[in-house]
């Protein structure tokens, strides 16, 4: 749909942003639909460490989540990035994670060395040897680091509290990445305090995920990343997975229902990303469990001078916040009318079925 529109641009006249739908949204939708069978009793463990704190004043805040570690300040996803974030007191970080061709796990949001590196290769179709001698466009011009990398950054002493968000890239095999993770997990030791099971969180956007976490990941919690809250719902049939999501879904139609119900269940919300200081008192006043952000010190600026006793404006963010919202709200209704019928509840066939333990 997205390449159609592209195409007949020139005829029409220009489209609307509102009703182009990015390729890469319909990608993501494309790629969601495969149904799974779980057993009745799966139960993953709760993500206790992921959700609301109370501060010294006893008010419940977000938890700050560094969306690609402080991506405001560092080249994303580096180490560096990451180290920034925990020192400007972010309690999580989230990072994303690639395959090489050789099987070795890495910290990358794209799928190829472009836009962050300057080099047209695909991450899979390199070898960790071709990558590692690369460096970000941006300064101060890092490596990319492996997920074994942040891992031993995270088992120093005094970071055990720290916990991280992992973003599994569809674009990988589902089944070789989970194993890769494990693998990769069971290599660094964790300090002795806390095990990484209590502070390593598997976002999945596809529900196929849930067994090969099940299989390739006992013991760890387990957060859908998505976009659509009508995909999100299937979830709810699985005890205590929580919901990373758009945050534009929260704020457009549906989205306060979702959040009531999430609460019902007892999960936990998070959103992202949150940059706009409008945005990050709205996440507040929900009671969000965290907020990912490129900028976690703005993020806690925000938090301490938040006053809970002033009344909420009646239109608590600016016309372009709601007009951004909106805009990506429609591009997920255009994408799941095309190619995601199944995603909805009420569709014929339920997309995570549970049966009887053999």
């Amino acid at each position: 749909m997205a390449s159609t529109l592209a195409e007949r641009q020139p005829l029409l006249g220009h489209v609307p942003s509102a009703l182009y739908v990015p390729p890469m949204l319909i990608q993501t939708v494309k790629k969601l639909n495969s149904p799974v069978t779980m057993s009745e009793d799966t139960v993953f463990p709760p993500p206790t460490f992921t959700q609301h704190r109370l501060d010294a004043r006893k008010r419940r805040l977000p938890q700050c989540i560094a969306h690609r570690g402080y991506k405001a300040k560092f080249p994303e996803n580096t180490i560096a990035a990451h180290k920034g974030a925990v020192e400007a007191g972010a309690h999580g970080l989230e990072t994303d994670v690639h395959l090489t061709k050789d099987d070795v796990v890495v910290i990358s949001h794209d799928a190829t060395l472009k836009r962050c590196f300057g080099r047209p290769e695909k991450i899979i179709d390199c070898t960790w040897g071709q990558i590692e001698d690369a460096r970000t466009l941006q300064e101060p011009h890092l490596p990319m680091p492996r997920l074994k990398d942040v891992l031993e950054y995270l088992a120093q002493p005094g970071l055990e509290e720290i916990w991280l968000l992992l973003d599994i890239k569809l674009d990988n095999d589902a089944d070789t990445v989970m194993r890769l993770i494990g693998s990769t997990l069971a290599e660094v030791s964790a300090p002795a305090r806390k095990a990484w099971t209590e502070r390593i969180v598997l976002g999945i956007w596809a529900a196929k995920y849930l067994p090969l976490a099940q299989k390739y990941l006992p013991g760890y919690p387990v957060m859908h990343i998505g976009f659509s809250t009508s995909y999100a719902r299937h979830f709810f049939t699985v005890p205590h997975v929580g919901f990373n999501m758009l945050f534009p879904t929260l704020v457009a139609p549906g989205g306060k229902r979702f959040m009531r119900e999430a609460r019902e269940h007892g999960r936990q919300v998070l959103a992202w990303t949150v940059n706009k200081e409008d945005r990050m008192e709205w996440c507040i006043r929900r009671e969000l469990d965290g907020v990912l952000t490129d900028d976690p010190k703005h993020f806690l600026e925000v938090c301490e001078k938040f006053d809970e006793q002033t009344p909420e404006a009646m239109m608590p963010m600016t016309l372009k916040g709601y007009f951004e919202a909106f805009r990506i709200w429609i591009w997920v209704m255009i994408a799941l009318l095309f190619f995601g019928k199944r995603f909805k509840p009420v569709a014929s066939r339920e997309l995570i079925s549970m049966k009887a333990p053999a």
